[in-house]
């Protein structure tokens, strides 16, 4: 700049004169703060002024700024962000100088039409541009959505390990009713051989019996010679019931035993089944909070059903050129396949009626919905019909144009009614309507591909 233009213009109280200083520059758009502008914006901007600052003369960093000057180029951004950002704010004099510098030197950070979102906002509130706030606004939304995202991921997550957690408890449960079972089983045996045994000694008990007996009939005929024996035999039987009780006892305390286990078991199974009713609580409960948190839609409706002007009878995409590409286009998950109707029918059966084309097209849809998992709707002109048809096959759903409405402008509709990301193919030959719906994000794709790829269901 000419000596005369330093001359001309007066001295901002925290900077001394120089050729950035003297420069008019643009004001910022009045309703932006720039202390609450979103962060990636606010990181940005610190940026740009540290990398700015830290090239200046010193004769034009104000004051305020010679601290964070003195800051490693690495930590200035990070440590000054606060001072650059109400030095940027309030002195005119360090923005204009900024933005010389970045005219200079860093051009490219200037460029509010940037593809970056973030650049482009920083660029349009150092450059005042009227469109500033509303770029601002965008990144906030979008650091919103991004937040809201992580959260809802982190639920996810939280669902994820809480159905880690009832499948490893189920795990458990089934291993505790196989131990069960297993004692359960060894208790039963043992009571069999108990039971066994006592039927052993029932009959020792019952021949012992029957030796007293013989025995009190010999000592009857031998008289007195054989009372000894007698006494011996009845001190054997005494014994023998004795060992029988003994028995008897230990048969009884095993059953009490097995049916202790059976009443643990039972206990087990119920604690365990609290558990799994708690975990199946929660999840339910989670679930339900992520529906709330995130305000879906509880119904089963698609957005086709929501668009309007239709009766029912039930970034840009790219050319689908052959029926080997509809194929890779249809393994998308949640494809949406739209068909003009009697573009697709003229081309593969004029010479049909229009209701037996109809009839036709749609059987043939019915049977490429049911060998893929594409989601199909088929829009037919409304004009001059005279009956809509109430059923369709599974997965087709069959509109009508409402009167007056055409069924181009009914298939540009449900384009724009579904959400972005959403994989589309239109099939159509009809330029106009190709070219809208692949500027919406949809893939065209031609009557006679279609035709093709129906001819080998």
């Amino acid at each position: 700049m000419p000596p005369s233009a330093h001359a001309e213009q007066p001295e901002d109280p925290g900077l001394r004169p120089s050729a950035a200083a003297q420069r008019p520059e643009p004001d910022p758009a009045p309703s932006i703060e720039w202390r609450e502008l979103p962060e990636p914006v606010r990181n940005r901007l610190a940026e740009l002024a540290a990398d700015a600052l830290g090239r200046m003369p010193r004769t034009d960093i104000p004051q305020q700024l010679r601290p964070v000057a003195k800051f490693a180029p690495a930590k200035r951004a990070r440590l000054g962000a606060t001072a650059l950002l109400s030095t940027l704010q309030d002195s005119s004099a360090f923005r204009t100088a900024v933005l010389e510098w970045l005219r200079e030197h860093r051009q490219d950070a200037l460029n509010p039409n940037d593809d970056d979102p973030v650049a482009a906002a920083t660029a349009a509130v150092l450059l005042g541009e009227s469109s500033a706030t509303s770029r601002v606004r965008l990144i906030a939304k979008n650091a919103a959505e991004t937040a809201l995202r992580a959260e809802r991921d982190a639920v996810v997550a939280r669902n994820q390990k809480l159905e880690a957690e009832l499948d490893r408890t189920r795990e458990e449960l089934a291993q505790a009713l196989r131990a069960v079972e297993e004692a359960r089983k060894e208790r039963e045996d043992e009571l069999n051989r108990l039971r066994g045994r006592l039927r052993e000694q029932g009959t020792q008990l019952r021949q012992a019996r029957d030796a007293v007996e013989a025995a009190r009939a010999d000592a009857e005929n031998a008289g007195n010679s054989r009372e000894d024996e007698l006494s011996a035999l009845t001190a054997q039987l005494e014994r023998e019931r004795q060992r029988a009780a003994t028995e008897r006892a230990r048969a009884e305390r095993a059953v009490a035993e097995a049916e202790i286990a059976r009443q643990s078991a039972r206990e087990a199974r119920e604690a365990d089944e609290v558990r799994l009713a708690l975990l199946l609580d929660t999840l339910e409960g989670a679930a339900t909070g992520i529906r709330r948190e995130l305000a879906l839609d509880t119904t089963t409706r698609r957005p086709a059903d929501r668009v309007h002007s239709a009766a029912a009878g039930g970034g840009a995409g790219s050319q689908v050129r052959d029926a080997t590409a509809l194929d890779r286009v249809l393994a998308l998950p949640a494809v949406h396949l739209i068909v003009d109707g009697y573009n697709v029918t003229k081309t593969g059966y004029p010479e049909l009626a229009l209701a037996d084309q109809r009839d036709r097209l749609v059987q043939q849809l019915g049977a490429l919905a049911a060998r893929t998992s594409a989601e199909i709707t088929v829009v037919f002109d409304g004009a001059g019909v005279l009956s809509v048809p109430t059923a369709a096959p599974r997965g087709v759903r069959v509109l009508f144009s409402a009167p007056g409405v055409l069924a181009d402008d009914v298939i540009r509709d449900l384009v724009k009614a579904e959400p972005k990301g959403r994989p589309l193919v239109v099939a159509t030959s009809d330029r106009a309507v190709a070219d809208s719906c692949r500027a919406a994000g949809a893939h065209p794709v031609a009557s006679a591909v279609l035709l093709a790829r129906l001819g080998r269901v």
